[in-house]
């Protein structure tokens, strides 16, 4: 079952306007019972949060920013399909600081409901954080339920970002980006990254 975009919620766009309805016509109607989430569903959501996406070489749709990327991923059949949203933190970091990034993400995953963060250390020794959450959707899902959880882990993954950069004191890292603003400034500014860095990082992570 798909959802039209008028049962979605308008994050901060302008109105749409019904000037192709005829008269009496009332429109597509927000479905009353569960829907299963599909991947023109996710696109849907993300055009009306304004965020741009693309989508990579197996299929997955991914949103970028400057310093991280969310893939949005289906895995599982029948009952156990689940919605996965995978986020990649770009920025690198040494394996001596392993350690600390251990000690911090540990206190983001006990203080806050997701994303649950761990790390990713490359043959190379460079440490990368992946931030997840996950949704079974196998039986369906209520419509708001499916919103409102799917913004939620979109900007508490925004949100990890910025709470990093402070914790760790990586302000001026943050700030030496070309164009990188705040919060979820950056979103599509290089959209060709969401498929660049990062490919063998989340294949390794990818046991859903």
């Amino acid at each position: 079952m798909s959802v039209d975009p008028s049962a979605i919620p308008n994050f901060g766009g302008e109105p749409e306007k019904p000037e192709n309805k005829t008269p009496g016509q009332g429109g597509a109607k927000k479905p009353t019972g569960p829907i299963m989430p599909n991947q023109d569903l996710i696109k849907q959501l993300l055009e009306r949060m304004k965020l741009k996406y693309v989508t990579d070489k197996e299929g997955d749709l991914v949103a970028p920013w400057e310093k991280f990327r969310t893939y949005f991923m289906f895995r599982g059949e029948k009952q156990q399909r689940i919605l996965s949203v995978r986020t990649f933190y770009d920025r690198p970091h040494s394996i001596e600081d392993k350690g600390r990034l251990l000690e911090t993400i540990d206190d983001w995953n006990r203080r806050t409901l997701w994303p649950k963060v761990y790390t990713h250390t490359n043959d190379d020794g460079t440490v990368r954080l992946i931030g997840e959450s996950q949704l079974l959707i196998g039986l369906g899902v209520a419509p708001d339920h499916f919103v409102n959880t799917t913004v939620s882990w979109i900007r508490a993954s925004i949100e990890f970002d910025k709470w990093l950069v402070e914790t760790l004191g990586l302000e001026q890292d943050a700030e030496s980006g070309d164009s990188e603003g705040e919060g979820d400034a950056g979103n599509g500014s290089d959209a060709d990254n969401g498929t660049d860095n990062g490919g063998e990082t989340r294949k390794g992570g990818d046991d859903a």
